[in-house]
């Protein structure tokens, strides 16, 4: 489904989207871009965790500003995008008006559609080079004004010390929960993605292939469906998930339960899973792989330049910065992310990570409202006995 107009939006909307500044957390310095007159400054908005606020905070702002004296950057993190719905508004409304939208560079889950309804300056490799070394369906799939600066995709994590060889296919996966009740389970689809990628693979064993490419891109919701048997599995599956049909309440939680021993395999966001390697509050003895058949979801996460911008020229010299391989490393090294660029144009231990992963083949999940739609009639269809 595609947006319409940004004209469409009402005052009071746009009154209580201008109010998100307060329930945003703001670091570094003032938002607007006067102050000091020597100074070009980037306002940067994220929707999302903790840890892509670090990344932007302790890593990539800092590393622009040297290398680019006299620019600045500053962000401002809507945790867990919250208010997504009201920074759309916000967005909408100040292009409609042709206003500062209070923000230069956004990274947020909502870029792809913020793109389809013309609210951001479209990109292309005349623009941004390093384009043209990203998959052209990765780039499509954010829209004319979506970057792709990194990705992650859903793994199964395992226990090796009672599943010494997992489970390949899909179908290998589901038989293996049932014949090994109680040792297996995923988060609720709207608490997190590694829960929602389960979940829409399941579906997707039943949904034809012209049908889900509709879904991928656009509000298909005639379509739906072509979930009803995926949605009577997934039922069928609560007497053999963890403790009769528990479902943790976000990715985290899922980790939780299989590093201590509570559950032996689950669906797993690869940054989470390697950053936990890394740090020991996942045990060495749980290993993880991708399935096939099809493969669990993954994708890019993308920035976008609002099209009304009054520092258009300085978000832009931000966002090729983020695209070079010195600060793709990084994302790497800071929050175990996928580089959206080829994995042969960083240092070689960088590269040696993904040797064992296709980064830049991943399985796209389903579109913005359609995931919405997903996660309700999940709620309705699946929990209980």
């Amino acid at each position: 489904m595609k947006l319409t107009s940004a004209v469409g939006v009402t005052a009071a909307i746009a009154a209580t989207a201008i109010g998100l500044a307060g329930c945003a957390q703001k670091s570094t310095g003032s938002a607007d871009t006067g102050g000091d007159s020597g100074t070009k400054t980037v306002r940067v908005f994220l929707s999302g965790d903790t840890n892509v606020q670090t990344l932007w905070e302790k890593d990539l702002a800092p590393a622009f500003e040297k290398a680019n004296p006299g620019y600045k950057v500053d962000v401002t993190l809507d945790l867990h995008g919250e208010h997504d719905a009201q920074t759309m508004a916000k967005l909408a409304s100040s292009v409609a008006q042709k206003k500062d939208p209070g923000f230069d560079v956004v990274d947020g889950g909502f870029v792809a559609k913020a793109s389809a309804a013309n609210l951001l300056q479209p990109v292309d490799a005349s623009k941004i080079p390093a384009l043209s070394d990203i998959p052209a369906d990765v780039v499509k799939a954010g829209g004319t004004g979506g970057i792709p600066y990194r990705g992650s995709s859903v793994l199964l994590a395992y226990d090796t010390k009672t599943v010494p060889t997992p489970p390949k296919t899909l179908d290998e996966l589901l038989a293996w929960v049932k014949a090994n009740p109680g040792k297996f389970t995923y988060n609720s689809p709207k608490s997190g993605g590694s829960g929602g990628a389960f979940v829409a693979t399941v579906l997707d064993k039943y949904v034809p292939a012209d049908a889900r490419e509709k879904m991928t891109v656009g509000y298909e919701k005639d379509l739906e469906s072509n979930w009803d048997k995926g949605f009577a599995e997934l039922k069928g599956l609560n007497q053999y998930v963890y403790q009769k049909g528990v479902y943790p309440n976000g990715n985290q939680q899922t980790l939780d339960l299989l590093a201590h021993g509570q559950i032996s395999m689950a669906p797993v966001w690869s940054d989470q899973f390697t950053t936990g390697v890394a740090n020991g509050a996942i045990p060495a003895t749980v290993k993880a792989a991708q399935i096939s058949d099809p493969s669990f979801t993954g994708g890019a996460a993308y920035l976008g330049i609002p099209a009304n911008t009054p520092n258009g020229d300085a978000a832009l010299k931000l966002v090729n910065f983020v695209l070079e391989p010195a600060q793709q490393a990084s994302i790497v090294k800071d929050i175990s992310g996928y580089p959206a660029i080829s994995s042969d144009k960083l240092p070689a231990e960088v590269a040696a990570k993904f040797a064992n992963a296709d980064t830049r083949n991943l399985r796209k999940g389903y579109y913005d409202q359609m995931g919405k739609d997903l996660n309700k009639l999940w709620d309705e269809k699946v929990p209980g006995k």
